[in-house]
């Protein structure tokens, strides 16, 4: 188990990275899609919006580290623990055509289950982390790899939940 924690850390960091970057390339779309999400006027959304990259980027940097792994695991799962009530708030409302700022692009089917299940699974995929002696494993150029792969994994299994449902043909 010891050995999967670095490579947990630095899977979660750079998701993390990731979407504090993504929140900084696309601030029009991401304050939007906050405001929406939580209902919030524009001026307000744009404050909330770079905040959550703040502690993206914070909660990453400290995972990074084995002292302040701890610390930084329970900022993410506490962060994803927030993105999926926000999700989940605006789909059962009737805002769940909203652009939600979880993928690269907007996304026309809005706020789907899968977006929903991600955030609620990596707050769950930190929760090790957080319960896990500071100190511990430090990052290794195997663990860089296993971490890229399992990001390559989750990014495509986004971009396979987001296809069109396949439609039956005439013929059948």
């Amino acid at each position: 188990m010891a050995a999967v924690m670095p490579i947990l850390a630095l899977f979660l960091a750079i998701i993390l990275v990731v979407a504090a970057a993504h929140k900084l390339a696309e601030r029009a779309r991401l304050t939007r899609a906050t405001a929406g999400l939580l209902r919030l006027a524009p001026a307000l959304a744009m404050p909330v919006t770079m905040a959550a990259a703040a502690v993206e980027f914070a909660a990453a940097l400290a995972l990074l580290f084995p002292a302040s792994r701890p610390t930084g695991a329970l900022l993410a799962a506490l962060l994803w623990a927030g993105y999926g009530l926000a999700l989940l708030a605006a789909r059962r409302r009737g805002d769940g055509a909203i652009d939600c700022g979880c993928d690269f692009g907007a996304r026309k089917s809005g706020i789907g289950r899968f977006a929903i299940a991600r955030a609620f699974a990596l707050a769950a995929a930190a929760l090790p982390l957080c319960l896990s002696p500071a100190g511990g494993g430090g990052i290794d150029i195997p663990s860089i790899f296993a971490a890229l792969a399992f990001v390559a994994l989750l990014f495509a299994a986004g971009e396979l939940a987001n296809l069109p449902a396949p439609r039956r043909s005439a013929s059948r």
